[in-house]
């Protein structure tokens, strides 16, 4: 039984309809009323066929996947590709050892600041690029950047994409607040700091400022700006690993597990003392109650005062849906799982 106690944390305020109904559907989820989710997300997925509803659509794939109705799985997936021009997530079931051991990423910290003279920090992400097909690269450890760095980093994503790889930038948020401060609407200068902030208004699928920024960026250069491309949108998009590989991850990784109800993660403040960046695999979590998710805002609140970058990682979207409503998202980074 899930607790329906009021929870002793302040609520976001949402007002977009979608916002709403992903806030009810993961509010239902974690006080256990999976039925009531399901009715709600089916209608949200009769509404919006198209743009930000699709995350309405990811959170009922999960609940699917969840709950283990692999028919009305399959059946969903129909609707999304038709509706959305794209394949629809993969059902994951079982994985075995080897398959796990195959596809759990890399984790690389990018060495030194984001800067063009920083040779033997690209160099080392270039040898872990080359060894790993899907590659973490965390840059939270930066702390300067300048335009050169920025058009290093690009070529190494462009690079990896040519050659079937993938890197999966952690940090984004962190390094974004960084950017701003040299992205500079009328000023022509620091051209590849601007390319950079593109590149994450595309990887997180963020059209509008994608387009607010390119319109700034042909205003500015004189130029024409990147173009959007749909098909390179890394988040969100489903897990491609089964819960059994949270137990392969890097031991530098504090793993949530199955339901959890009424834990005030009493091993969490050690483990942060002793970590920075902290990192939290979700991967094998399937849901949390208010009481938890409260206490777990509580805590990380106390460490992210102390001046740790908090990064969850790949949470379901239910569960990253709740972590938005009771404002987990104001003292971490949320990283989704990409296809």
């Amino acid at each position: 039984m899930f607790s329906e106690a009021a929870p002793d944390f302040q609520v976001e305020a949402e007002v977009d309809p979608i916002d709403a109904e992903a806030e009810e559907a993961a509010m239902l989820y974690a006080n256990g009323q999976d039925g009531a989710v399901r009715s709600l997300l089916e209608n949200s997925t009769r509404s919006y066929r198209s743009g930000p509803g699709e995350r309405l659509w990811l959170m009922l794939f999960d609940l699917f996947r969840l709950t283990g109705q692999k028919a009305a799985f399959e059946a969903l997936e129909i609707e999304y590709a038709e509706s959305f021009e794209k394949s629809p997530p993969g059902w994951r079931g079982a994985v075995s050892g080897a398959q796990v051991q195959a596809k759990v990423p890399g984790t690389v910290f990018f060495k030194g600041d984001l800067t063009g003279d920083n040779d033997s920090g690209f160099e080392a992400v270039r040898q872990a690029v080359d060894r790993n097909p899907l590659l973490r690269l965390d840059l939270s450890r930066a702390r300067r950047l300048d335009a050169a760095g920025c058009e290093r980093l690009l070529a190494l994503l462009q690079q990896a994409r040519r050659g079937g790889r993938e890197i999966e930038l952690l940090g984004r948020d962190y390094i974004s607040t960084l950017l701003d401060h040299r992205v500079v609407p009328g000023r022509p200068e620091d051209r590849g700091c601007w390319l950079l902030k593109l590149e994450f208004c595309q990887l997180r699928g963020q059209l509008d400022a994608f387009e607010d920024m390119a319109i700034n960026y042909a205003v500015t250069f004189e130029i024409s700006p990147p173009s959007w491309e749909a098909r390179r949108i890394t988040e969100p998009g489903p897990d491609p690993l089964a819960p059994a590989v949270a137990d392969a991850l890097p031991p530098e990784a504090y793993v949530i597990k199955g339901d959890v109800k009424a834990s005030r993660f009493g091993d969490l403040l050690a483990y942060a003392a002793a970590n920075d960046p902290v990192l939290i695999d979700c991967s094998a979590a399937t849901r949390m109650d208010f009481l938890s998710a409260g206490a777990l805002l509580n805590l990380l609140t106390t460490v992210k005062k102390q001046g740790r970058q908090i990064i969850f990682r790949h949470p379901n979207y239910l569960l990253a849906e709740l972590f938005r409503v009771v404002g987990l998202k104001a003292v971490a980074e949320v990283v989704l799982a990409r296809n």
